[in-house]
């Protein structure tokens, strides 16, 4: 069936036109200009705090602008191509217009649902943690394989990933890892993917191959700024410092350079292994102890938990995603019905329409 070129590019260029309206790119325009002057201010750095602020700001929208008329070029220049095509009845460039509308139409659709994260903190980048569930040494593997589909889903879209902490577990896996996802909107992003994940497959740890259910626990936080107000009270940490560890018991290095920090009122344990310096593993542990206490607060104000931190009992009957292999191969969302037959992908980090469903199922949820 021959594809209505005219159709489809209006249809684009009418999602192109709401997506600037709700982007407001005149007033963007106009924060950039404002932007660009302080920056270029000889005493900006005079307040690093502030500098940080307006740089991290301005790469932010000048992003945002960019992408916009990157794409609003390609719907101008594929129905350029689409008439030259026509015109000339010549089918391998109908073959390229056709195989550029499926590339722009996908573009379009994502940044349509950008436009769909504008809470409070979707806009900052993210600090994700993972632990494993019911399921002993499976329930550890598949923690350790969500880390890896993560990591995977960062280096696919060219985010930097930190990792601050990774408990591996005794026989194969992680009981947890804890890392930030360094983009912006990552945390509005990556919200969506909180609760519990649970896999379904033939052991390969167990020696009659039987089938074995587990379960993992995702939880996703904003990575806070400077100009948050979290204040941390020395005599409500207690510290602990050990020598860090990798698989099989090796030694990452050969001083107690590794600290947990315990937030005594809350409860709230973090671990951080990644830097050699003690001092600078301390400092890494207080953003992510201060972003989940962010989190905690804004709960609670809200008594809305699954806004930012959602369910992570993982256990039966509250799982959000099954990973089915055997005996046969899904992955299917149960809040958004998003499936596919292509187990492996995914777990290779092939999650963004997973992604995209949810934060359309999240935006719909809120407006009933």
């Amino acid at each position: 069936m021959a594809i209505d070129f005219d159709a489809e590019l209006k249809q684009l260029q009418a999602t192109m036109h709401t997506v600037e309206q709700v982007l407001d790119l005149d007033t963007m325009g106009k924060e950039i200009a404002s932007l660009e002057e302080q920056v270029a201010a000889p005493d900006l750095w005079d307040d690093q705090a502030n500098a940080q602020k307006v740089t991290g700001r301005l790469s932010l929208l000048q992003g945002e602008v960019e992408r916009f008329n990157v794409l609003a070029g390609r719907i101008e220049d594929l129905g350029v191509l689409a008439e030259l095509a026509a015109e000339e009845g010549d089918a391998d460039t109908l073959a390229e217009a056709e195989s550029e509308l499926g590339r722009v139409t996908k573009e379009v659709e994502a940044l349509e649902v950008r436009t769909l994260l504008n809470g409070e903190y979707d806009a900052r980048e993210a600090i994700v943690t993972i632990r494993s569930g019911a399921g002993g040494v499976d329930a550890a593997d598949f923690a350790e394989q969500l880390m890896r589909m993560y990591s995977r889903w960062a280096e696919r879209h060219k985010y930097p990933v930190e990792v601050f902490d990774v408990s591996y577990a005794e026989e194969a896996g992680i009981k947890s890892a804890e890392f930030a996802v360094h983009a912006p909107y990552a945390y509005g992003t990556l919200s969506v993917e909180a609760g519990t994940h649970r896999l379904v497959r033939i052991s390969p740890f167990d020696n009659q191959g039987r089938r074995q259910t587990s379960f993992a626990a995702v939880e996703v936080v904003p990575q806070l700024e400077q100009t948050d107000e979290i204040e941390v009270d020395e005599n409500d940490l207690r510290v602990d410092v050990f020598r860090s560890g990798g698989p099989g018991g090796q030694s990452v290095n050969t001083t107690d350079s590794a600290v947990r920090l315990t937030h005594i009122p809350t409860g709230i344990v973090v671990s951080c292994q990644n830097e050699k310096s003690q001092l600078q593993n301390k400092a890494s542990a207080m953003v992510v102890l201060k972003a989940k206490l962010l989190a905690k607060r804004k709960a609670e104000e809200a008594a809305l938990k699954k806004d930012l931190k959602g369910d992570v009992a993982a256990s039966w009957g509250d799982q959000m995603r099954n990973y089915v292999l055997n005996p046969y191969q899904l992955v299917k969302d149960l809040r958004t019905g998003q499936e596919t037959g292509n187990p492996a992908a995914v777990l290779d980090g092939e999650i963004d329409d997973f992604i995209e469903a949810g934060i359309r199922w999240r935006r719909s949820a809120v407006a009933e």
